[in-house]
């Protein structure tokens, strides 16, 4: 396993691939390991990384409070000690919201945006009840359970993919999770969305009806986007379409460089 001590923590990361560099960002309780099916066909075409939030899989725990502040200067310290100029982001769930983020922190490190599932504010009660919901198992220590529960939305049927979705995100710190979780209740730059000016392709799955205003606005907002639905698939789009995923991101960014 590779690690790097960035920003007073071990963060544990993957880097395969060469060319146009992709970060990959992972919502609570899940880890990297969630984007396994986007790894091994994209770094063919690209460089591909992955990396474990602070207190999450095999990264070490946090003694400071996880913001997305925090998690995007952790990123901005990835991108320095391996040297790259400028990447994508793509971020999944909250890892969207982490990617939007950046982007406003960071814009000339940043070739553009991919938020898959993602939302610039929660603002609908069934998501702030399920963000709450892991906020309280993380509280009291029930990461296990929190880690049975996504594994299984993710995978379903295919028990390998669960075992190593459970296995990962079980070592998640309950404190960290906890904050990260509270974190993404409040967190809102919908107002500043105009301020992106990187290309954002947004990917939504049909099926996510809750999710579908918050891709609707940041189509609105932001000033250059896309937004494209997936057929036959929830929010769990990393696991259960990978294929049409990886080839949205493969046409994104060959075509991002027009915009």
């Amino acid at each position: 396993m590779s690690h790097l001590h960035i920003n007073g923590y071990n963060m544990y990361y993957t880097d395969r691939g060469k060319g146009t560099a992709i970060i990959f960002i992972h919502p609570p309780v899940l880890t990297s390991l969630v984007f396994q099916y986007q790894i091994q066909p994209l770094s063919a075409h690209f460089r591909t990384i992955t990396f474990d939030i602070r207190g999450h899989g095999s990264s070490e725990s946090s003694k400071e409070e996880i913001t997305y502040p925090l998690i995007v200067e952790d990123i901005r310290r990835l991108i320095e000690r391996l040297k790259i100029d400028k990447a994508f982001l793509c971020g999944y769930s909250t890892g969207g919201s982490v990617v939007l983020e950046f982007l406003l922190t960071y814009p000339d490190l940043a070739l553009g945006g991919i938020v898959i599932g993602g939302m610039s504010e929660v603002s609908d009660r069934k998501l702030k009840n399920k963000i709450r919901l892991g906020r309280i198992f993380s509280r009291i220590g029930a990461v296990s359970t929190i880690a049975l529960s996504v594994a299984w939305a993710q995978a379903q049927t295919k028990m390998s993919l669960i075992r190593l979705l459970f296995k990962d995100a079980k070592k998640g710190n309950a404190k960290n999770a906890t904050q990260y979780y509270q974190y993404s209740l409040h967190y809102n730059c919908t107002a500043r969305l105009e301020n992106i000016h990187q290309p954002v392709m947004l990917i939504y799955g049909e099926k996510d009806k809750s999710f579908h205003p918050y891709g609707k606005l940041l189509r609105q907002r932001l000033p250059k986007s896309e937004l494209y639905y997936i057929k036959k698939v929830g929010h769990q789009i990393p696991t259960k379409a990978a294929n049409k995923l990886n080839d949205l991101i493969h046409q994104f960014l060959l075509q991002a460089k027009d915009w």
